[in-house]
């Protein structure tokens, strides 16, 4: 009886698919044996076939705790490629692991389904054109870069903390910049501006460290043009950007008033009105800056020395007087200027000059003292004081304001080529009253022009 219809197409399905079915279990007994038979292209990776330590991210070993901050400091070394031995390491440059040489990407064609998969490394010498390098593995490279620690040692704290900290931008101050930084509380740093660099490479100069004592001697022909202005205001700008305090010697024969420009005249007359006369009488005495500051006055960090005031012994103070005084200021100042009066032949000018490492000329706009300056530099130049000469800083002080007939640039080429460095200090009341001279009273424009003249002081030094 033949069977229905149902049962036949069952029974077909089910032989013809046989064949299928045993392909398809022979491909899975064979999985084992030749992963890539079943594709014919690159291998399918199974991850339970991979070690739990390859598919995991590798993690830092945490340090060891130590009792004791030295062997938490030990320890820290030994991680960052320190010696063990305590030894500070030498700057130097760690060489990166060498990296494989690049070459071109080959194709290969799939392996047939029932070749077996193999995978051959080449041979570290002699490989076969285009054949691509193995990449050196994670303990290869940590190798490397050990050995190189071995051979070159970190940088450590000590001989290079700069190299841990990031710069830091100046701070801005005045202007739309320092506002700026301001009100946004220090995130918003423009930088300082360019008069504000300039200020700083002067205060830069000015407060250089010295190597000895020196002095400055300021001189002029003509009296009533700026000289002992120009001492107090430039003293007082070194005793402000310096670390150590200057010291301002009154040399002036006629009764100078150095001291009493710089603590005014009722404040001078209080003290004890001890002059270069008191200090010569006692010098063989003196052997600290204790005992030298009797004879001294002060100005803030301005040390100074008052002239003699009696006429009739004014004109006395000798050459070998002013180099013992010099030599007993060289042992306790780094820095000194002598303020030495009207002309250059009375009796301690050898002596200050032979002393001086640079000079100040001071002069004005008239007619009359520029050639005064110009006369003064001719006189040293032709007396064995050429250097001196070639080295002078040449002041201008526009005490009087003079009139436009003037000719001041005409005035400043002429002397600009006879010195070193010419300086302008601008008219100010607080100059050309004669009276106290004090920073705060002056112009900005004239705190400017002392600072210049005390960074062109301290140049002459170095």
């Amino acid at each position: 009886m033949p069977e229905p219809v149902e049962d036949n197409s069952a029974t077909t399905a089910e032989n013809s698919g046989q064949p299928e079915l045993r392909r398809r279990r022979d491909l899975r007994r064979a999985d084992g044996e030749n992963p890539a038979a079943r594709t014919g292209t690159m291998p399918v990776v199974n991850p339970r076939s991979v070690p739990a330590e390859a598919t995991e991210p590798p993690t830092r070993p945490a340090p060891p705790r130590s009792s004791s901050w030295a062997q938490a400091a030990e320890a820290a070394d030994e991680r960052f490629g320190y010696p063990a031995t305590g030894a500070t390491p030498v700057i130097s440059q760690v060489p990166a692991a060498p990296r494989p040489p690049a070459s071109a990407p080959t194709s290969a064609a799939p392996q047939a389904a029932d070749e077996p998969h193999t995978t051959e490394t080449a041979p570290a010498t002699g490989s076969a054109p285009g054949s691509v390098p193995p990449q050196p593995t994670r303990a290869t490279r940590s190798a490397s870069r050990a050995a190189a620690l071995a051979d070159a040692p970190m940088p450590d704290f000590i001989s290079s903390p700069g190299l841990f900290v990031r710069e830091q931008k100046p701070r801005p101050v005045g202007g739309l910049r320092g506002a700026l930084y301001n009100l946004t509380g220090g995130s918003l740093n423009l930088g300082p501006s360019a008069r504000q660099r300039e200020e700083d490479e002067l205060a830069r100069r000015i407060s250089r460290q010295l190597q000895g004592s020196y002095n400055t001697a300021v001189l002029s022909l003509k009296g009533g043009i700026g000289k002992t202005s120009t001492t107090v205001g430039v003293g007082l700008t070194l005793a402000e950007y310096r670390g150590d305090p200057p010291c301002a010697i009154d040399a002036n024969p006629d009764s100078g008033d150095l001291v009493e420009r710089a603590l005014g005249e009722g404040i001078y007359q209080q003290q004890a009105p001890r002059t270069i006369s008191d200090l010569l009488r006692n010098v063989e005495s003196i052997d600290s800056l204790t005992a030298l500051a009797r004879y001294m006055h002060h100005a803030g960090r301005l040390h100074l020395i008052a002239g003699e005031q009696d006429p009739e012994v004014s004109d006395s103070l000798t050459a070998e007087e002013y180099l013992r005084i010099r030599k007993l200021i060289s042992g306790y100042y780094s820095v000194a200027l002598t303020d030495c009066g009207t002309g250059v032949t009375h009796n301690a000018m050898s002596g200050i000059l032979q002393s001086a490492d640079n000079l100040i000329i001071a002069a004005g706009y008239a007619v009359s003292g520029a050639k005064r300056a110009r006369s003064t530099l001719h006189w040293l130049a032709s007396h064995g004081y050429e250097d001196l000469a070639r080295n002078a800083v040449v002041v201008i002080t526009d005490k009087d304001e003079v009139s436009s007939r003037v000719d001041k640039d005409a005035i400043e080429d002429h002397l600009s080529g006879i010195c070193r460095q010419l300086i302008a200090v601008p008219h100010d009341r607080g100059v050309a009253d004669g009276d106290l001279v004090t920073l705060d009273a002056l112009r900005p424009e004239t705190r400017r022009a002392y600072r210049e003249i005390a960074a062109a002081i301290v140049d002459g030094y170095v």
